[in-house]
């Protein structure tokens, strides 16, 4: 069962009534919507599960709620107008960085990278960069990797961070203070039928990305949230 044109119709029209009494009254509605996603969502699983340790790890662990959590924010629209759902081992709570799925009538993508890093974590990430930049780029650089995803995307410090100098040959690495990389993908392309084969590719193209930075920045030794 594919994602289609009524899922993006359904969620333009929750964007133009993002109320509780419109949602209810289109319930049925979404329970379709939401049911072809967690079908595709069950479809990537396995595919990703053939080169990604997927053990365990079900739809309830990878998809997002489309209710938002309204309590620290001035928007107090109740509902997300995207659907979305992350893919890795242990699921979407284990603390790694994994593969992002957003669908959305905007636009939709496959993300995954350094998002909002701990000081530590970005400590780890520099220096890493600081001692062996080469491992790190010739990932992100890889003519393949580039075609994929083109420029890392993320914000970055004017200058150069404490403790660096501004003549470092891997200024520009070290800067970051978010890295992170996505493929967008055409409405057209997510109500295909071979839209989880290329959202599949996309992710065996991100994974030594997303392998390196887990390694680098995600310390083993803390516990990991489980299943």
């Amino acid at each position: 069962m594919s994602i289609t044109v009524q899922t993006f119709q359904f969620l333009e029209d929750l964007k133009q009534n993002n109320n509780r009494e419109w949602f209810h009254a289109n319930k049925k509605r979404y329970d379709v919507v939401k049911s072809t996603f967690e079908e595709t969502i069950k479809e990537l699983i396995g595919t990703i599960g053939e080169f990604e340790n997927m053990t365990g790890v079900e739809v309830k662990h990878c998809n997002y709620r489309i209710a938002r959590d309204v309590r620290f924010t001035n928007d107090k629209s109740p509902y997300k107008t995207w659907l979305s759902a992350s893919f890795s081992e242990g699921g979407r709570k284990s603390g790694r960085m994994d593969f992002y799925m957003h669908i959305q009538e905007e636009e939709s993508f496959l993300a995954g990278g350094m998002w909002s890093p701990t000081p530590e974590q970005l400590a780890k990430y520099r220096q890493e960069v600081d001692y062996n930049a080469e491992e790190l780029k010739s990932i992100i650089y890889h003519p393949r990797f580039v075609k994929m995803f083109g420029d890392a995307q993320g914000e970055f410090v004017k200058s150069a961070p404490k403790g660096y100098s501004k003549d470092h040959p891997e200024i520009e690495l070290l800067r970051k203070k978010q890295l992170f990389f996505w493929h967008k993908f055409t409405k057209e392309e997510v109500i295909s039928n071979d839209f989880v084969s290329k959202v599949t590719e996309t992710c065996k193209t991100l994974k030594p990305f997303l392998d390196f930075m887990n390694a680098v920045i995600i310390d083993s030794s803390e516990p990991q949230i489980k299943l």
